[in-house]
């Protein structure tokens, strides 16, 4: 069996950092747009990226040294001349590992995300939560808990007075998650929920005992399950004007601690408002690149709500690619064609309905009410379905075999951590 490797005719490499499905779907974006093949550089290559052949497997034992990382990719460069590498993440803590060590490695390498002080004001969840209130953009009632400085807080009236704002239950969760990622506590979620002031306590005494050293951001519970969560994704260009916009209609997130909230199942379609909150909100801070966008629907004000900004395609990327538009074309348009985009239209929609989804159609169906399965089901009765793991140019046997077993595991896995829950039938 042959490995795959970079054709020696292709015009640029997509150099991209991980193994998961994120990194699978990005490369899955160049190969169906450019028939390109990507360079995916993780610590195994195992997992989704595995016996693929739209990915050149680059294994790195010692992944997590930034030396070692910087003369791996400098490896890339020797070996691929003067073709254009583009260097691209679908991890928080990944981004801004390459961001950090951007002056060693452009201009061979081009990192299409925007400069360090911009990353940290916009993925700090507290100052998310300032600007959405400066900008009048609407977002959960928030309070900021610096986790320093525990042993003040937990009896100052202030805060008191401050969570008297919230009704419990609560969301708490990490004000940084680049820095979340580097402790550890028992219980520890990617999102938790406290429902009194004495849970709260609880959790915040463990995190403050990992040694956690930034903040919690603690918010109001919008009321909802899964089905009220929605995804934004946008593409500022170069100029840092706004020219892509990509709205779904989440329908089951993920529910491992580890993946806790990602989005597993998408409805993708349209909402111009929630587009025109983010476009303002994006030029006002002058972003460049993709920006991910977590939302909520609260059905007591019928606004949709900003929880928070990731500075990258987000792990369920490839949902917009199954509203119509494809990734991977801005990336190439304009870092490696030197495109300005003025051809373009000022401002793309996807409009494409279609079902994404990770995860089996019938697990999907389980946790749905009625008038989403019914709409779920005409998706699937009209063939429009895309699971970002089953793709026809990438057919090989071993490759297939893990897509299933995957399938087959997410089933078990839900059942034991996540029981679809009780409706009242209508």
């Amino acid at each position: 069996m042959s490995v795959t490797t970079v054709p020696d005719d292709q015009r640029f490499v997509p150099v991209l950092l991980g193994a998961d499905a994120s990194t699978y779907s990005l490369a899955r974006s160049f190969h169906e747009e450019y028939a390109a093949i990507s360079v995916a550089v993780s610590r195994l290559g195992a997992g989704p990226v595995a016996n693929s052949r739209i990915i050149e497997v680059s294994r790195l034992a010692d992944f997590d040294d930034d030396d070692a990382l910087v003369a791996h990719l400098q490896g890339l460069e020797e070996r691929f001349g003067d073709r254009p590498l583009l260097l691209l993440t679908s991890t928080d803590y990944l981004v801004r590992r390459i961001v950090t060590l951007r002056d060693r490695l452009e201009p061979r390498l081009t990192i299409p995300y925007p400069d360090l002080a911009l990353i940290d004001r916009l993925t700090d969840k507290a100052q998310f939560a300032e600007l959405c209130s400066e900008l009048g953009i609407a977002h959960p009632e928030t309070v900021v808990y610096d986790v320093a400085r525990h042993e003040q807080l937990k009896d100052d009236p202030q805060l008191r007075d401050q969570l008297a704002r919230l009704s419990f239950p609560i969301i708490a969760k990490t004000g940084n998650s680049a820095t979340y990622e580097r402790y550890d506590f028992p219980g520890k979620q990617k999102v938790h929920t406290a429902g009194s002031r004495e849970e709260l306590m609880d959790l915040m005494q463990r995190v403050h005992d990992s040694g956690y050293p930034g903040t919690f951001i603690l918010q109001d519970m919008i009321p909802g399950l899964d089905d009220g969560m929605r995804i934004l994704t946008c593409y500022c260009d170069r100029a840092g004007k706004v020219r892509m916009g990509a709205f779904g209609h989440v329908l089951l997130e993920e529910h491992l601690p580890e993946t806790l909230g990602v989005p597993a199942a998408i409805i993708t379609g349209q909402d111009r408002a929630v587009l025109d909150e983010a476009v303002r909100l994006l030029e006002h801070v002058g972003w460049r690149g993709y920006a991910n966008f977590d939302l909520k629907y609260d059905p007591r004000d019928g606004r949709t709500k900003f929880f928070e900004l990731n500075p990258r395609l987000g792990r369920s990327n490839f949902y917009v690619n199954a509203g119509g538009v494809n990734t991977a074309r801005y990336y190439v348009e304009q870092y490696v064609d030197g495109s300005d985009l003025s051809d373009e239209p000022p401002l793309v929609e996807s409009a494409k309905e279609e079902l994404y989804t990770s995860l089996p159609v019938p697990l999907v169906m389980r946790y749905l009410p009625g008038d989403l399965r019914k709409k779920v089901l005409s998706l699937v009765a009209r063939g429009k379905v895309t699971n970002p793991m089953m793709y026809a140019r990438d057919p090989h046997p071993k490759r297939w075999a893990y897509v299933g077993a995957y399938g087959a595991n997410q089933v078990r896995k839900y059942f034991r951590v996540y029981p679809p829950p009780k409706r009242e039938k209508a």
